[in-house]
This record gives structure tokens, C-alpha cells and sequence, in this order.
């Protein structure tokens, strides 16, 4: 079982930054897969970015390529998103997820645990 908490998430002007950050809990964190998913209201989650468990391989979304950057720090449980020249269109719920065997990064399906979100509103 891991449990995930995310922060860092809050009311920006377009063209800042914010870094969001999940907590996790579990023995086996470390060795997940780890991702960030958004959904804006009305419309259906959608990938960000994700990262292997030794933070080697990273994806991200077209929509975020150049703008953000995700990490992880295994020794304190703990996944990055850094996300500057934030736009009013990067307004979401920003959910964090560890990620099961199989499947693809890019879809929600293939995720196991889920956080809370965190709120990130760009303003323009």
C-alpha cells in the first residue's frame, strides 16, 4: 500500500512557477513508477508527466515539454514537479499516482494508488 499527499499547488500569474511536491508513504515506494495527471474542471484527467523508479527515464506531455520538470528523491519519499512559464490553460487539479506493472505511462489506467490533488490556478 502507498499513500500519497501532494502540496505545493496554489494562485500563480501566467508566466510564474511553482513546484508541487507529493509525500509518499509505503516500504515499497521506491520502487513505483511515479506520475503527475491534471484535470481541469470539465474535463477528463490527462497525463503530465511521469518518471521511473530510479528517476532515469522521464515523459511528459507535449502540452508541459520544455516547461516542467519531474523528479523524485527516493531517500525522502518524495516526487517533484517543478512547472514554470505556468499559462492560464495549466489551471487543473494536480493529482499524483504510483504506477502498477504494465501498461503505459501516459494513461491513467495503469496507475494504482492515487493523491488528493492540489489545486494550481493560473491567472492571466
Amino acid at each position: 500500500q502507498v499513500q500519497l499527499v501532494e502540496s505545493g499547488g496554489g494562485l500563480v500569474q501566467a508566466g510564474g512557477s511553482l513546484r508541487l511536491s507529493c509525500a509518499a508513504s509505503g516500504r515499497t515506494y521506491s520502487t513505483y513508477p511515479m506520475g503527475w495527471f491534471r484535470q481541469a474542471s470539465g474535463k477528463e484527467r490527462e497525463f503530465v508527466a511521469a518518471i521511473g523508479w530510479s528517476g532515469s527515464s522521464t515523459y511528459y506531455a507535449d502540452s508541459v515539454k520544455g516547461r516542467s520538470t519531474i523528479s523524485r528523491d527516493n531517500a525522502k519519499n518524495t516526487v517533484y514537479l517543478q512547472m514554470n512559464s505556468l499559462k492560464p490553460e495549466d489551471t487543473a487539479v494536480y493529482y499524483c499516482a504510483a504506477k502498477g506493472i504494465g501498461g503505459s505511462y501516459y494513461l491513467a489506467s495503469g496507475y494504482v494508488y492515487w493523491g488528493q490533488g492540489t489545486q494550481v490556478t493560473v491567472s492571466s
